[in-house]
């Protein structure tokens, strides 16, 4: 398989402010693909928009609440006015709880799962149906976490994990019932990435954490580049339903 050539494309990013969806955002123009950039933050999308642009890429912004099922579908319909059809969707956007479950307020409660798993089943439905009435293949690439897989007691993060492992088996699933439409459903999951998210836990742990792991290192938002790219490159057309856990060996099996 060669270099990834992905000119001709559409992808939305969502939660692409900072952090993995900026990094992942990036790597999809710098490869060709047209990105629909999507986040709450809409003054960090313009300046990622002018970066793109810089760089001889394709963008726009589009502010997304993705609690508000409607914004989504205007996503949608914003999308497909700028570019055409969304054919690649990266699932990123993610909220932590950051606290024990007991302690867990519902309105934090409600904000995790409605963030972190029923947006991402929306994002991917609407996007499905799209291609599904144009008859068009797809790639669907959500964004789970090791926590789905591993768990400790002082973890802090039931929900959030809960939700991951949801979005991982909503991978599976999802890539079944559309498999016969062509539109190809994965999943990474991430150890512990530097980024927005993770600094609140480091802020409270410190990062003493990282000598508990075989190498001691702590992932870079450019490492998933490759699983990125190899997910959504049409060369990869056969993987479907496959979570990839990209951890540096870092979390137990």
């Amino acid at each position: 398989m060669g270099a990834v050539d992905l000119t001709g494309k559409v992808a939305l990013v969502t939660g692409a402010s900072a952090g993995l969806g900026r990094q992942f955002a990036q790597t999809l123009a710098r490869t060709g693909a047209a990105v629909v950039l999507t986040a709450r933050r809409t003054e960090r999308l313009d300046e990622l928009v002018a970066a793109i642009a810089a760089e001889g890429g394709k963008a726009v912004a589009q502010p997304l609440d993705l609690r508000d099922p409607a914004a989504i579908v205007a996503a949608f319909d914003a999308a497909e006015k700028a570019f055409g059809t969304v054919d690649i969707l990266i699932n990123n956007a993610g909220i932590a709880d950051a606290n024990f479950a007991a302690r867990l307020s519902l309105e934090t409660i409600d904000a995790v799962i409605d963030t972190n798993f029923r947006a991402p089943f929306l994002t991917a439905t609407e996007m499905a149906r799209r291609l599904i009435a144009a008859e068009r293949p797809g790639r669907i690439v959500n964004l789970s976490s090791v926590g789905a897989f591993t768990y400790a007691p002082t973890s802090s993060a039931a929900l959030y994990s809960a939700t991951k492992a949801g979005i991982k088996r909503l991978t599976e699933t999802l890539a079944i019932e559309w498999a016969k439409f062509h539109i190809n459903v994965n999943a990474i999951a991430p150890g512990m990435f530097l980024s927005e998210m993770t600094e609140g836990y480091l802020d409270r742990v410190g990062d003493g954490v990282k000598k508990f792991w075989p190498r001691g290192r702590f992932g870079q938002p450019d490492y998933l580049d490759s699983t990125l790219l190899y997910l959504v490159d049409p060369a990869s057309h056969f993987v479907t339903g496959t979570c990839i856990i990209v951890d540096d060996g870092q979390m137990n099996r």
